[in-house]
Parts: structure tokens; sequence; C-alpha cells
């Protein structure tokens, strides 16, 4: 019963740290899920005295990925009754050019202030409004979220392994009078620790099987879908293929490296 306590507290453990890195990835995915709508949906508007294509607007920076005309046309239908039709011809010749600028991708403020200064620099645009200040506010809010889930998996992921090593050190006690005996037969410290290294790697196993079922159960039952949803975004929370073999590297790793700090903290101690 106890030993299987110990097995318990490892894979809780271990089950913690790859919870808690697997948050972050879904919550960066997230995020780049949501810098795209955000970039299908933020547009830059210049205004420009004389016609432009969407070539030369593309030869003034690369991140521009296209561009689409503004039209004018409900603006002159409503002077229509107010303005002759002469005048009103004359209106269009000379009324600006309005475009709108969409990107290749969600844009930092700084690159966003590099791109007006560059719009600005040719002559025919006389205005550009990229509303510099509401995309700050927006970016700055999410890379605030990441890095705090960053931190936060991280400070997880620290004090789980202190447990880890804690948890193994009891493995080590446990499995003292083995060891002992196999050192006086001469046996090396891999062989004489193999048991310790196989229990760490069974628990790394299953804390990746019981992951792959937690996540399983949070599709199933859509609930974490259904709120992404409601702010447009769609993504996989857990690839069980690609998310599922990092988990197991994850675990594997921290298992193998953790055992083997204690093994070699114990044959220097000998």
């Amino acid at each position: 019963m106890k030993s299987l306590k110990n097995h318990i507290s490892l894979i809780v453990a271990l089950f913690t740290v790859l919870f808690s890195v697997q948050i972050y990835v879904a919550v960066d995915r997230t995020i780049d899920a949501y810098e795209n709508r955000l970039k299908n949906d933020y547009s830059i508007i210049v205004v420009s005295n004389k016609s432009l294509t969407p070539v030369e607007f593309k030869a003034m920076d690369s991140i521009i990925e296209r561009s689409e005309p503004i039209a004018t046309d409900q603006v002159l239908e409503r002077l229509k009754g107010e303005m002759s039709p002469k005048n009103l011809e004359l209106l269009k010749l000379t009324l600006p050019k309005f475009y709108r600028l969409y990107l290749s991708r969600f844009p930092t403020p700084a690159e966003i202030s590099k791109l007006q200064n560059r719009l600005q620099k040719n002559s025919s645009i006389e205005r550009v409004e990229g509303y510099a200040q509401t995309h700050d506010t927006v970016y700055k809010l999410m890379l605030l979220f990441k890095d705090v889930v960053q931190v936060f998996s991280i400070a997880i992921a620290a004090v789980t392994s202190l447990l880890i090593l804690k948890e193994m050190r009891l493995w080590q006690f446990q499995h003292a009078d083995r060891m002992s005996i196999m050192a006086l037969f001469g046996a090396p410290v891999w062989l004489r620790s193999a048991v310790l290294f196989r229990l760490a790697i069974v628990d790394a196993i299953i804390a990746t099987v019981v992951l792959c079922l937690a996540f399983l159960m949070i599709e199933q039952y859509g609930w974490m879908d259904i709120l992404l949803r409601t702010v447009g975004i769609t993504i996989d929370l857990f690839d069980f293929l690609h998310d599922g073999v990092r988990s197991l590297i994850i675990a594997l790793s921290v298992s193998i490296v953790l055992t083997f700090t204690i093994v070699i903290g114990n044959d220097e101690e000998e």
C-alpha cells in the first residue's frame, strides 16, 4: 500500500508538470489563433491624392498583404440632391482616394509605427490611420496574459520537480538493502539503480496516459470549445499525436534526469 501511494504521488506530480506545460501550449495556440483573427479584422486606412495599385502598396512594406479601395459612392449619392451634376462630377474628380490595407500578420506596435512612417514618406499619401492606441491595448493585454501563464507554469514545474525528487529519495530508501547487496557483489551504479529507472519510466508513461485521458474528457464534454467559440476561436487544445509524444518525452526526461541526479548524489556520498 505504501509503495502504491508513492507511485500515485509521483504520477500526480508528473501529471501536474505535463498539465501545466500543456496549458501553456494551449494558451499559446489560443493567442496565435486570436492574433490571426485580429489580423483578418485589423486594417489600416490610407488617404491618397491619386490612385494606387496593390503592387505599389506591397512595394512600400512587405507586411502589407493586400489592399482594397474604399468606395465613396454612398457619400456622393447623399449629395446628389444638394449639388448640381457638374459640381458633383468635379467633386468626384477632386475627392481623395481611400484605401484599406490588410497585413500578412498581426503587427506589433513598433511594426505599426514603422509601417505608418514608410507609407507617409510616399508623396501621394496624405494621411494614414492605424488605430495604434486601440491596437496597443489589445496587444499588451495578450502579451501580459501569455507571460502570466508562462511564469505560473514554470513555478508549478519547479515546485513539482522538488516533490518528485523527494518521492524518488523515498524509493531509494525502500530499495537500499537490495542496492547495497548488489554493490557488495560489484554491480555498477546503473545496474543496481535499474529498479529506480524502471519505476520512473513506468510512472512517466502512466502520467502521460492520464494526461491524454484528461484532455480526452475535456474535449468530450466540449465546454472549453464553447468558451473559445464565443470569441470566434477554434483550436485543438490537445493534439493526441504531437502533444502526446511531446508529453511522453517531457515525462521521461524529467523522471530519468531526476533519478540520475539521485543516483549520482548517492554514489558520491558512498
